[in-house]
């Protein structure tokens, strides 16, 4: 479970557009989520994308699939984009909001291309649904 940049202030960074969950909550709602799934996960938010990047190629060694909320790194980064492509496990690309009825610049959606599918717009819940979505693609279903 990967959380780009400006995703450790959810809570209190513009609550009217990203909700009022901090990212602790959102990773206490995942952690209940994925025990009912029988899976681990690990948590890792940073606003560096080289971090994001080596995130995503350890992943490859010991994950079976990976949820990516890369924020504002979903509209501009070709690192990322071509680190999810170099890796041979589904990535599940997740949003709280719906970026696609957002501002025009935010529609440009790099990554994807690359993933195996998105969940935009439900707010914290879709952390639990890019969840349920990647366990049921590790698990051998398609996407």
């Amino acid at each position: 479970m990967l959380s780009g940049p400006n995703l450790n202030l959810l809570g209190e960074r513009e609550p009217e557009v990203y909700g009022h969950h901090t990212l602790a909550d959102v990773e206490a709602m995942v952690r209940e989520r994925a025990e009912r799934l029988g899976v681990e996960v690990r948590f890792v938010q940073s606003n560096h994308e080289g971090v994001l990047v080596d995130e995503l190629h350890r992943a490859r060694l010991d994950c079976h699939a990976v949820v990516l909320n890369p924020g504002a790194f979903a509209h501009t980064s070709v690192a990322l984009r071509d680190a999810i492509a170099a890796i041979r496990i589904p990535v599940v690309e997740v949003h709280l909001s719906n970026v696609h009825a957002r501002e025009p610049f935010r529609r440009r959606m790099v990554l994807a291309p690359v993933v195996r599918g998105q969940v935009v717009g439900f707010g914290a819940h879709s952390y639990v649904l890019g969840l349920e979505a990647a366990v049921h693609l590790a698990r051998g279903g398609r996407g």
